[in-house]
């Protein structure tokens, strides 16, 4: 047998076992993605039922004022409330402000609102599988009886 012949004959078969192994990868990534569980993230209630040390909210403009969002998200960071996000709710038509329980902790919700000066009648629950925080606080026309913004002029 020449030399050549048997190098080629070499990398042949380096090739296929190369080609082996591939397979067996893609066939067990398939097999781990279409028979394992997805794995969400889930946040889970604490054993003693108590709120959570840490309560994550978003802050949302409900009345249009400029600049509402920004001072509750002050006043709620200052009061140890993880403020995730902010922005603009879907209409500048509230009200009054109220606190939407994201996950089903209304205990959360109703010490966000207590923090707030929001009544508890304004806290309302609203779970959804596409929420990973605690809240959502909308800011409403009655904004000024907030204690966020009882320093104002």
């Amino acid at each position: 047998m020449s030399e050549a012949r048997r190098w080629s004959g070499f990398f042949l078969n380096v090739g296929l076992a190369v080609a082996g192994v591939l397979v067996l990868v893609l066939v067990y990534a398939f097999a781990t993605r279409t028979f394992s569980p997805d794995t969400q993230p889930v946040r889970r209630a604490n054993a003693g039922g108590q709120p959570a040390d840490i309560i994550q909210v978003e802050v949302l403009n409900g009345c249009g004022a400029s600049g509402v969002a920004g001072r509750a998200t002050s006043f709620l960071r200052d009061h140890h409330i993880d403020v995730v996000g902010s922005g603009n709710y879907i209409d500048f038509e509230q009200e009054h402000s109220l606190v939407i329980d994201r996950v089903g902790n209304r205990e959360a919700a109703l010490r966000v609102a207590s923090v707030l000066g929001i009544d508890d009648a304004y806290v309302r629950s609203e779970p959804g599988d596409g929420y990973y925080l605690d809240a959502s606080v909308v800011i409403g026309r009655d904004y000024e009886t907030l204690r966020a913004f009882e320093d104002l002029p």
